[in-house]
C-alpha cells in the first residue's frame, strides 16, 4: 500500500508540474497601440489630423429649414409660400508643404421640398449638388466654386451678383492688402441664359484693402463672349454699435457677371442690439432694368427691407427677412423668408 500510494502521489505531482508548464507556455497577445485622433490647431478651430498623416481635416456644415413667401400668385406654383429644407456638409483638408499651404475643399448639399418652385433654388423633390470643389496651393486656386461676385453686404436686401464657375486664379494675400486675378470658363450666354455652343472665357480682378475700421473691395470682370463687363465697389466700416456697408455696380451690357441692371447702388446697416439679436435694414436702387437684346432698358426700380437675426443657442439660429419691391412697368410686391438653421 505504501508503494502504491507513493506511485499515485508521484503521478499526480508530475501531472501538476506538466500542467503548470503548459499554462506558462500560453502568452497573451499584447494589444496593438491605438492611435487617437489628434487636434490640429495650425489652421484654426475644428481641424484634426487624419490618422497616420500630417494632413488636417475639418468637417462642418448646416441643416436648414426655410419657408419662402411673397404676395404674388405665380411664384410658388400658384401659392404664396413654400417650405423646403437643405442639408450641407463641407470637407476641408489642409497641410503645410514646401510650396505653401495646400488646401482641398468639397462642399455638397441637397435641397428637398414637396413641390417644385418657379424660379427658385429648389427645382425638384431631391436636388443634390456638389456646390463647390476646388484645390489651392499657396496663392494658386483651381476648381468650381462661388466667385468674388458672390460676396454681398449685410442683410438680405442686396442683389450684387453671384456666380459659380469653373476657374483658375492666383491670389496674393498681405497683412492689409489682397489682390487676385482669375480666368473663368463661361458656357452660358448672358443675354439668353442658354448654354452656348463651345466654351468661352471671362476675366476677373479684385483688390481688397483694410484701413483701420474700414474695408474696401474693388472688383472688375469682363465676359469675352458677351463683350461686356462690370465693375463693383464695396465699402464697409464700423459705425456706432453696428456696421455700415455701401455698394455700387456699373455694367456695360448683359454679361455673365452682372445683368440685373446697368447700374445700382445699395446700402445696409447691421445694428447689433444684443449679443444674440441683430437688426439689418437695407435699400437698393436699380437703373437700366429690362433687357433689350444685349443692352439694358430704361426702367428703374428699388428694393427695401429688414432682416432680423437671432441666435437661439450655440449652433442654432433664426433669420427672418421681408423686402418691398417696386419696379417700373410691374406691380409692387413683398417677399421674404423665415429660416431656422443648425450649424456645426
Amino acid at each position: 500500500m505504501n508503494i502504491k500510494s507513493l506511485l499515485l502521489g508521484s503521478a499526480a505531482a508530475l501531472a501538476a508540474v506538466s500542467g503548470a508548464q503548459a499554462a506558462d507556455a500560453i502568452i497573451a497577445a499584447e494589444p496593438e497601440p491605438m492611435e487617437y485622433v489628434r487636434v490640429c490647431d495650425a489652421f484654426g478651430t475644428g481641424y484634426f489630423y487624419i490618422p497616420g498623416t500630417e494632413t488636417c481635416l475639418k468637417i462642418d456644415g448646416y441643416v436648414r429649414f426655410q419657408v419662402d413667401f411673397d404676395d404674388r400668385d405665380d411664384s410658388y406654383a400658384g401659392d404664396n409660400w413654400d417650405a423646403w429644407t437643405r442639408a450641407r456638409v463641407n470637407f476641408t483638408s489642409k497641410s503645410d508643404t514646401e510650396l505653401g499651404e495646400l488646401t482641398g475643399y468639397i462642399g455638397m448639399q441637397i435641397n428637398t421640398t414637396d413641390s417644385p418652385r418657379t424660379g427658385a433654388l429648389v427645382t425638384g423633390t431631391n436636388d443634390f449638388v456638389l456646390d463647390e470643389v476646388y484645390l489651392q496651393l499657396g496663392g494658386f486656386k483651381a476648381g468650381t466654386y462661388l466667385n468674388w461676385w458672390d460676396k454681398g453686404i449685410n442683410g438680405e436686401t442686396d442683389s450684387l451678383g453671384s456666380n459659380r464657375l469653373t476657374s483658375i486664379a492666383y491670389i496674393y494675400t498681405g497683412d492689409a492688402f489682397t489682390a487676385g486675378i482669375q480666368l473663368d470658363e463661361i458656357s452660358r450666354n448672358a443675354a439668353t441664359g442658354e448654354y452656348s455652343v463651345g466654351q468661352h472665357l471671362g476675366l476677373e480682378g479684385i483688390v481688397t484693402a483694410s484701413l483701420g475700421a474700414a474695408a474696401f473691395d474693388l472688383l472688375g470682370s469682363y465676359d469675352f463672349d458677351a463683350e461686356n463687363g462690370a465693375v463693383r465697389a464695396i465699402v464697409s466700416a464700423g459705425v456706432g454699435p453696428g456696421t455700415l456697408q455701401l455698394a455700387g455696380i456699373w455694367s456695360s451690357g448683359q454679361n455673365i457677371y452682372y445683368d440685373a441692371a446697368e447700374w445700382t447702388i445699395a446700402a445696409s446697416y447691421a445694428f447689433k442690439a444684443t449679443e444674440k439679436f441683430t437688426l439689418t435694414p437695407g435699400v437698393q436702387y436699380f437703373n437700366g432694368l429690362g433687357a433689350i437684346g444685349d443692352d439694358f432698358g430704361d426702367d428703374d426700380g428699388w428694393r427695401a427691407g429688414l432682416t432680423v437675426d437671432y441666435a437661439i443657442t450655440r449652433g442654432m439660429s433664426m433669420k427672418v427677412s421681408a423686402q418691398y419691391n417696386d419696379r417700373d412697368g410691374a406691380d409692387d410686391y413683398v417677399d421674404g423668408f423665415v429660416r431656422l438653421q443648425r450649424s456645426f
